[in-house]
């Protein structure tokens, strides 16, 4: 009977230990985090948006995803969408919160950004209760040359929102947003906070060859950093994303690298890419918790072929203020 106890004892260790090293091996693709009293949120591209939890940004328990159904306004954009939402981008502010979100079709400017909101992310919580506000920007092909995905929400030093987005075509974009963050402000003030040389022959409908996505804008040491994603994501093994990244005093730009070449003519500063355990490294998102700056992105896994895994680093910054990762 006492060794069918310890038998028992060392079985439930074994799971509960196994169930943790699974839970720091968590797969995601474009990450981003908050925290909420002493729980921090994960929301990363999967189907309907999938959601983790975690107390210490080490261990991640899978959440419920925050779409069952795709959103009504979804096939209007991308022909039969099958609720696979990328890039998502949670912020606090008027007393709720807002997880702005990207649909689209690979390889296709077909896209749309939409945001919903909700007043706690603990899915107990009676309150808990996705609400979609719908569209707030959309992008055409032959139309527009940018495209409507990889959102981040960023306010200025007067407080005022504004929303950076894209990937390849004709750069990356910021666009001033109404009070509200559920629609564009009016007069239209917009800006290309980011770019590189795209051939000139190919068609409209083309992505392009000037690799670039995902902005991030982080606010620190009196400077707007302006985080980005270079080269290819998704490929697996053929991988060769990697993050740059340049600064400026004003949230619209320019924004500048170490050499002082302007993002949108093609600079930016290597911050990470793949190594000797990961081919590629991408799509991140930075924030400060507990006094404490984190970078997280994902990175795909050379020893899983590949697959994309959450990686969190610390970042720390030289005698001239640039962020080095821990």
């Amino acid at each position: 009977m006492v060794y069918k106890n310890i038998k028992q004892t060392i079985t439930t260790l074994m799971l509960l230990i196994t169930s943790a090293l699974f839970a720091q091996d968590v797969v995601v693709h474009d990450p981003v985090v908050i925290k909420q009293k002493d729980t921090y949120y994960l929301f990363c591209t999967g189907n309907g948006i999938s959601v983790f939890s975690s107390k210490d940004l080490k261990n991640w328990n899978k959440e419920p995803q925050v779409f069952k159904e795709k959103p009504v306004w979804a096939n209007g954009v991308a022909a039969d969408f099958k609720n696979h939402i990328w890039a998502p981008d949670i912020s606090f502010h008027n007393n709720q919160y807002y997880l702005y979100y990207s649909v689209s079709a690979f390889a296709k400017n077909t896209s749309a950004i939409g945001v919903a909101t909700n007043t706690t992310l603990n899915p107990k919580d009676k309150n808990y209760k996705w609400i979609d506000q719908g569209i707030v920007i959309q992008s055409h092909p032959n139309r527009d040359m940018w495209n409507a995905i990889d959102p981040n929400l960023v306010f200025d030093e007067n407080n005022t929102p504004w929303l950076s987005f894209g990937s390849f075509w004709e750069g990356l974009k910021l666009v001033k947003l109404n009070s509200d963050l559920k629609s564009i402000a009016e007069p239209q003030e917009w800006h290309t906070i980011s770019k590189r040389k795209r051939s000139f022959e190919l068609a409209d409908s083309d992505p392009g060859d000037g690799a670039l996505e995902a902005p991030f804008i982080f606010k620190k040491n009196g400077y707007y950093y302006q985080f980005l994603s270079w080269d290819l994501c998704c490929r697996g093994e053929k991988s060769t994303y990697k993050v740059v990244v340049g600064r400026s005093k004003n949230v619209t730009g320019p924004y500048l690298d170490k050499d002082g070449k302007q993002l949108d003519q093609g600079g930016g500063s290597l911050v990470i890419q793949g190594d000797e355990n990961y081919f590629g490294v991408g799509h991140n998102s930075a924030y400060t918790f507990d006094g404490k700056d984190y970078m997280f992105y994902h990175a795909y896994e050379k020893k899983t072929n590949g697959t994309p895994k959450l990686v969190v680093k610390e970042i720390q910054w030289d005698a001239d203020l640039w962020p080095v990762l821990k």
